[in-house]
């Protein structure tokens, strides 16, 4: 047991399939909510908002697997497998159904958990990053701002180039991608870059890109049944935030959302107080 501040936070590990076991860190008390975070983060890019957040909901802020606490396997990174373990999770720790927030490759499979758990996932936000199979996804390689998810998906050559430079590499990623430079201390980014330097990380987080083609094809397969429960849409002024509304609406029926003023990629930590009252705002209570 740690604490955030004033909040307690409960570290579990569960094993949800054979070779996998997902680590997990648990504030509060109230309705569920799962936040997934994004590539190269753990779950500790909630921190700006867990303990608030914490007041009024259980907070479940998970390392998907192959990051953080995590394990790291060979195969598996496709998200509709990978929202199977996370609603065997939810199972094991005792929910009914959870309300989801996922940032990043986080919102990428926060999307496939509602389209292949109805029943069990109420809302949904997603928070600055495109869905793959979307109807501006094959442009995307043209964005210079994403020229990693082609270089992620490149076999052995990112691991090779990566490795013995992630805190460069790491720092590079995500000061690159923010409108405010104060966003991430160096003690922050210290934690990411220490996190993809485990055995294993390097490869198994570039898995979740190297899906990418899987997730395309099972997204539109999914969409032709829209979800019908509430999505949140938001992102960055200065990266995904004025098409993060159109984008949701290719998957879903009941959106809202738009752009946060005075933000890059890294909305939870670039402008954490938006991004929280956005949510309570949203979550169910």
């Amino acid at each position: 047991m740690t604490t955030s501040g004033s909040v307690a936070l409960r570290h579990v590990r569960q094993q949800v399939r054979p070779d996998v076991s997902l680590h997990a860190v648990i504030a509060g008390s109230g309705p569920a909510v799962f936040l997934l975070h994004g590539w190269p983060q753990t779950w500790q890019e909630w921190l700006p908002i867990l303990e608030d957040l914490a007041r009024h909901h259980t907070v479940v802020a998970v390392d998907l697997k192959g990051a953080g606490g995590s394990s790291k396997p060979l195969l598996g990174y496709d998200k509709v497998t990978m929202a199977e373990e996370l609603d065997i999770l939810r199972e094991k720790l005792g929910f009914d159904t959870v309300q989801v927030v996922g940032h990043d490759i986080g919102g990428m499979l926060a999307y496939a958990w509602a389209a292949t758990h109805r029943d069990t996932v109420t809302r949904l936000a997603v928070f600055d990053v495109p869905i793959p199979g979307a109807s501006l996804w094959d442009g995307i390689l043209t964005d210079p701002l994403a020229w990693h998810f082609a270089f992620h998906q490149c076999r052995d050559v990112p691991e090779f180039l990566i490795a013995g430079r992630e805190r460069g590499y790491v720092e590079y990623f995500l000061r690159g991608r923010t409108a405010n430079q104060d966003a991430f201390t160096d003690a922050a980014v210290d934690h990411y870059a220490h996190a993809l330097a485990q055995p294993g990380a390097v490869r198994s987080t570039l898995e979740w890109y190297r899906a990418f083609a899987q997730d395309a094809d099972d997204n539109r397969k999914l969409a032709r049944e829209p979800l019908t429960v509430p999505v949140l849409a938001l992102g960055g002024e200065h990266r995904w935030g004025p098409k993060m509304v159109d984008v949701l609406r290719e998957f879903a029926t009941d959106v809202r959302g738009g752009s946060i003023p005075d933000c890059g990629h890294w909305v939870v930590e670039e402008r954490p107080d938006v991004v929280l009252a956005e949510l309570e705002a949203f979550l169910q209570r």
